[in-house]
C-alpha cells in the first residue's frame, strides 16, 4: 500500500492499521516519518530523542488506530498530534526543567508552522495556491489558522495580535475574495 500526501490515503492507512496490516504501518511511516521526526527535533532539541518520540509515536499508532475517528480530524492531524504529545511528554518525564509557558510556547510555534506547511505543501500551480497567493500574507495566515489549524476567532486575534473585529473581518472579507478568485 503506497499512501500519497493525500488524507484520504492516511485515513484509509489507519483504518488498515486498525485491522492489523502491517504494510499500512509501513507505508505511513515511508510517508510521514521524515516529517514526524523534524517536528519532535523542535520540541526535544535533539535528533536521538527525535527518533526516539517517532518509534513510541508509531507504536502508539499501531495499538490506537482503531480509536482514531475521521468525523473529528485529519488522520494527518491524529498522527501528528500523537508525535507532538509523546515529544512533550518525554521533556515532562525526562526531568528537564521547563516551565509551563516554555511548553506551551512550543506548541504553539509547532501548531503555527503547521499551518505555514499546509500552504507551502498546495501544489504551486493549484487555483487555491494562487488564490490564497493574492491575499496579503496576514489575512492568507488567519484563513490558514481558521481552517487548517481550526483555530478560533479569538486565538487567530490573539496570535497576530490584532483586535478580534479585525480579525473576523479580514477572514470575512478574505474568503469573500477567494470565492471571488475561485469562480
Amino acid at each position: 500500500m503506497l499512501i500519497s500526501p493525500v488524507s484520504d490515503d492516511l485515513d484509509k492507512a489507519l483504518v488498515a492499521c486498525a485491522r492489523g496490516d502491517q504494510m499500512a504501518l509501513r507505508a505511513i511511516f515511508e510517508c510521514e516519518a521524515a516529517h514526524l521526526v523534524a517536528v519532535a527535533q523542535r520540541i526535544v532539541r535533539r535528533r536521538d530523542l527525535a527518533e526516539e518520540v517517532v518509534q513510541e509515536a508509531f507504536i502508539r499508532i499501531w495499538t490506537h488506530a482503531h480509536q482514531y475517528q475521521p468525523n473529528r480530524g485529519s488522520a494527518r492531524g491524529w498522527i501528528y498530534a500523537i508525535v507532538r504529545n509523546r515529544a512533550l511528554n518525554l521533556l515532562r518525564d525526562s526531568g528537564r526543567e521547563h516551565t509551563v509557558e516554555e511548553v506551551e510556547a512550543l506548541q504553539e510555534r509547532d501548531q503555527a508552522d503547521e499551518v505555514m506547511a499546509a500552504w507551502h505543501r498546495l501544489d504551486r500551480n493549484s487555483r487555491l495556491r494562487e488564490c490564497l497567493g493574492a491575499l496579503d500574507e496576514i489575512r492568507r495566515r488567519g484563513i490558514l489558522m481558521a481552517y487548517v489549524g481550526g483555530y478560533s476567532h479569538g486565538e487567530i486575534a490573539g496570535r497576530l495580535q490584532i483586535p478580534l473585529g479585525t480579525a473576523k473581518s479580514w477572514i470575512r472579507r478574505g474568503l469573500a475574495s477567494l470565492r471571488e478568485c475561485m469562480a
